[in-house]
């Protein structure tokens, strides 16, 4: 069975322990690399999150991994809120799917 992943500062992502998340403390984005780069290579992971704060930075680290069927690496506001990086990042991949952008919001 899959497994989810959570990568991002401590307040951001301990409460997903209770969800029964595996939960992976980083303290900037390079460390975040790492671990990130290590549960995908274990292929136990179906999905992995990554706080927006780190994944802003690894956006070519991100691009190695976008094609592969799994994991589906997805972002998510830190303790902070959102940054915008994750929405915008949906509207590219939207429009790389569909060819268009659909999403009817323009202001992001």
């Amino acid at each position: 069975m899959y497994k989810i992943g959570m990568i991002g500062d401590r307040d951001s992502v301990i409460g997903f322990m209770a969800l029964g998340f595996s939960v992976f403390e980083a303290k900037d984005s390079q460390e975040a690399g790492k671990i990130l780069h290590r549960l995908v290579k274990s292929e136990e992971y179906a999905v992995i999150y990554l706080v927006e704060d780190y994944a802003e930075k690894m956006e070519s680290e991100l691009d190695k991994y976008k094609d592969l069927p799994l994991p589906a690496i997805t972002t998510m506001p830190g303790i902070h809120g959102s940054t915008g990086y994750g929405i915008s990042n949906l509207r590219h991949a939207v429009e790389r799917a569909v060819g268009a952008d659909i999403l009817f919001n323009n202001n992001n």
